[in-house]
């Protein structure tokens, strides 16, 4: 066997969280050893946002330049546009190429060592890979999630993830979408704008489940535009013949000729294949149970991002990371986000951050809701984007603000703004107060906390 390598901070796991962990503690001087047996970058830049958000893009390019092929309020006509799917793909790729390389250039920089190669811990000092020994003081588990599979639909052929519904040869000319989350429902919605038929399976009553029915109201109505079939209430059964097939939980059956059937129901910790069984963890269901400080049962053993449970955000990874790297090198910190954004990419976009108003109810809250829309937004008409709104949550008494919605064109570029205001413990004067840019989506920010005020100026 090799000569044991000898660390401070161990890393398995190369995706948002281990990587931006690494990088934090070379910046500190903390020596690390980064384990990652696929790409760095892990689900996030590999097979997951970064090249879900690329092929979002292609779609819309190409569904609105579809549209130019016939009248055009506009002005603009153009003949009818052909994909190249494989020349879109090679541009996709190229994008995580340049991040992944990105990625590998700052680990070196900042003198984290790498090793490809799957880990296998031996107990929380000592993790083993091909053969090659590592001792560490810190074990940081990074492992992240994988794609929860179904029983009765196994992947392979016609059956696929969101791996391969990235990575498309060609396009079906029917897709059937198992699942109404932002997942399904953001490739769903890129294959139709693509040009495949394309039908929606989902076991509740309706499409993204986790979000209020006032927000997601208009991606159905888009759904509906675009003429993708939901399927809502029915659990899926199986697949054979060519077609899925689905119960209403009543005795009727669904049966849906399909050339592709996209499994996408969420996603689950990766504790399997790590052996990590040794390390006896204490569990929060199936994620790795951690502190405020990221610290798992054991002294010195951390664990971050999906392996340590929802919300499953890349975001959430990076900032755990950071935070765990600093711990380490002996500072004070505790990970106690006041918010933390979810933003589902589907058409149009849904932003939530902080409480909303069934949770501020729930809590015994008393709060004010205020809501603009974004067809009193000039900028948002210039897009051709009326559909949406903003919402502000806030406290009555001292009008201390608890959270944002929003859904509409583009509101994932609002979510930082509200994610700061909720950090910084803004007051709907704040932001009412602030002077926003014209013409912007923003304004639908200030319009929101003014008509929460009593005096809202376009509506």
């Amino acid at each position: 066997m090799q000569q044991t390598i000898q660390t401070t901070l161990l890393i398995i796991g190369g995706g948002p969280g281990g990587y931006v962990a690494a990088i934090r503690a070379g910046q500190l001087g903390i020596p690390t050893v980064l384990v990652e047996g696929q790409a760095l970058g892990g689900t996030c830049l590999n097979i997951g946002c970064i090249p879900s958000k690329a092929l979002i893009h292609v779609a819309e390019q190409f569904h609105q330049t579809s549209r130019f092929a016939g009248p055009s309020e506009l002005g603009i006509s153009v003949t009818s546009p052909r994909l190249d799917i494989s020349q879109s793909v090679a541009w996709k790729d190229g994008i995580v190429d340049r991040l992944t390389t990105g990625v590998a250039a700052l680990l070196k920089k900042h003198g984290v060592k790498v090793i490809h190669g799957w880990a296998k811990v031996l107990d929380g000092k000592q993790v083993e890979v091909d053969g090659q020994r590592i001792q560490c003081e810190h074990l940081l588990l990074a492992t992240g999630s994988s794609s929860v599979e179904l029983p009765m639909l196994p992947l392979g052929g016609p059956i696929i993830s969101s791996t391969e519904a990235l990575a498309p040869k060609a396009l079906p000319q029917h897709l059937v979408v198992v699942g109404g989350g932002y997942i399904g429902l953001e490739l769903g919605i890129a294959y139709r704008k693509l040009g495949a038929r394309v039908s929606v399976v989902e076991a509740r009553e309706r499409i993204l489940p986790s979000y209020d029915s006032e927000l997601t109201a208009p991606v159905a109505e888009s759904l509906k535009k675009l003429g993708i079939a939901l399927h809502l209430g029915h659990s899926v059964e199986g697949y054979e013949g060519g077609c899925l097939l689905a119960g209403d939980g009543q005795g009727g059956q669904l049966r849906l000729e399909t050339d592709q059937v996209l499994v996408a129901v969420g996603r689950r910790p990766r504790t399997q294949g790590f052996n990590l069984e040794c390390l006896d963890l204490k569990m929060n269901g199936a994620a790795i149970a951690i502190d405020e400080r990221c610290q798992t049962s054991m002294r010195n053993v951390w664990a971050i991002g999906d392996v340590a449970g929802e919300p499953m955000l890349a975001h959430r990874a990076m900032a755990q990371g950071e935070m765990v790297a600093e711990i380490i090198a002996g500072k004070t910190r505790r990970f106690e986000p006041s918010a933390i954004a979810a933003v589902c990419f589907t058409d149009p976009e849904v932003v939530v951050v902080g409480k909303t108003p069934e949770q501020a109810s729930q809590q015994g809250l008393d709060c004010i809701v205020a809501q603009f829309p974004f067809a009193a937004n000039g900028r948002a008409m210039s897009l051709e984007a009326k559909s949406g709104f903003v919402r502000v949550v806030a406290r009555r008494d001292n009008h201390l603000i608890l959270g944002w919605q929003a859904v509409g064109v583009a509101v994932s570029e609002l979510s930082t703004a509200f994610a700061q205001s909720l950090e910084m413990g803004a007051c709907l004067e704040d932001v009412a107060g602030t002077i926003h840019a014209h013409p912007t989506l923003g304004e639908a920010v200030q319009e929101a906390a003014l008509r929460a005020l009593g005096h809202a100026l376009h509506i």
